[in-house]
Parts: structure tokens; sequence; C-alpha cells
């Protein structure tokens, strides 16, 4: 089994980047030097290392790593603050 981290980068233009990888301050170090041209990162450093968790599943962390990417930026921020509580709710649509 292998284990993964599923990290949140805060880019310089606000956004977020949501990421998976095996070492989390290694690939933040990329991100940060732009090794990747033309990649989400790229344009929008510098970047910070808002969130990161560790799962010991790889299939778990990919799975996790999608869901995040499909959140709005309002729960991803609660995620980031550890306002766990306001996930449910920030999950809800809301209908005028």
């Amino acid at each position: 089994m292998l284990s993964s981290y599923v990290y949140i980068l805060e880019c310089s233009d606000g956004t977020y980047y949501t990421g998976i990888t095996e070492n989390v301050y290694k690939r933040f170090e990329e991100h940060q030097e732009g090794k990747y041209f033309g990649s989400y990162t790229f344009s929008r450093r510098p970047v910070q290392l808002v969130y990161f968790c560790h799962l010991m599943d790889i299939e778990q962390a990919i799975t996790f790593e999608k869901k995040i990417k499909k959140w709005s930026k309002a729960k991803k921020l609660a995620l980031i603050e550890d306002r766990f509580e306001d996930l449910p709710n920030l999950a809800k649509k809301k209908f005028k």
C-alpha cells in the first residue's frame, strides 16, 4: 500500500490548487520553482502550502483529491481553516 499526501496551495492570484504527491515538501518546492512550464501554478507563483493531509492508501488519496477539486472556494477555505463543522452546509445548493 502506497501512502500519499493530498495538498492545497494558495496561488498569488487567490485561487487554490489541489494535488497529490508522495512527498509534499518536495512537490511544494517544485511548484514554487516553476519546474513544470505551463502548469496551473507556473504563472501564479509564489504559492503557499495551506493544507495537507497524509493518507495511507493511494486510492483514498486520489478519491479525496478529486472531491476537493469539485468544491467551492468557500468550502476549501473551511477545510484549510479546520472548520469541519461548516463543510456539510457549504455543500448544499442555495436556491433563490
